[in-house]
């Protein structure tokens, strides 16, 4: 199974993405972990793309392209999950044709749907632990002491990406370029839509009842 999972900033598609590779035992490719991890390893691409990240751009499409394609090649037999990618047309272009010429295609398109007001919400409420990565939330997902990791770990930290100016434009550049993208997947393969502004239960269950139907 060779899934793609769309959706704003904030969308859940993270949490959503794990539940799915674990049902079907599919390989979770992230973006936006990979260049997390290439910027915390001072790579050349980490550097490239950290002046984009930490002002909420986005990553020019030749580095993500040459990146994901080849995450995609040492993915297992199983499958995989794309999260975070393609964010614009010019890389769902360049994704069909490394597929087409490995000859492989997506089996279908999940899109979490959430209006702006919930991801800004959810955003700049989340604070993370530098050292293990848990991500907590100051309304609805707290540490057990405020401001700290539940792990021991030490103090919790709002990411660059996660304040409100950067999410705002985080969120205007994906209706600018993003969004278009479910319009150029319409025609080419199913489109799973889901109501993601629900409890995370419920969005999983309509995920995997969609895909069950799907693949019937």
């Amino acid at each position: 199974m060779k899934l793609i999972l769309l959706g704003p900033p904030g969308a859940g598609k993270g949490t959503q993405c794990k539940r799915i590779i674990d049902k079907y035992n599919l390989a979770h490719l992230s973006s936006g972990d990979i260049l997390r991890a290439e910027r915390a390893a001072g790579s050349e691409l980490g550097k490239k793309a950290q002046r984009y990240m930490d002002s909420g751009a986005l990553v020019p499409d030749d580095l993500i392209i040459d990146m994901m394609i080849a995450a995609i090649k040492k993915a297992p037999k199983a499958g995989y999950v794309l999260d975070g990618f393609p964010r614009t047309v010019v890389q769902a272009e360049g994704l069909d044709k490394a597929l087409t010429a490995a000859g492989e295609e997506i089996d279908a398109i999940v899109e979490l749907q959430v209006p702006d007001s919930a991801i800004l919400s959810r955003m700049t409420g989340r604070r993370s632990c530098p050292v293990c990565g848990q991500v907590y939330h100051i309304v609805n997902l707290k540490p057990k002491k405020d401001g700290q990791c539940d792990k021991g770990c030490g103090a919790l930290v709002q990411r660059k990406d996660d304040t409100p100016d950067v999410v705002d434009n985080r969120l205007k550049t994906y209706h600018a370029q993003t969004a278009a993208v479910v319009g150029y997947y319409k025609t080419k393969f199913p489109i799973l839509a889901i109501n993601a502004d629900q409890e995370i239960d419920k969005v999983t269950t309509d995920v995997f009842e969609g895909l069950a139907k799907l693949a019937r």
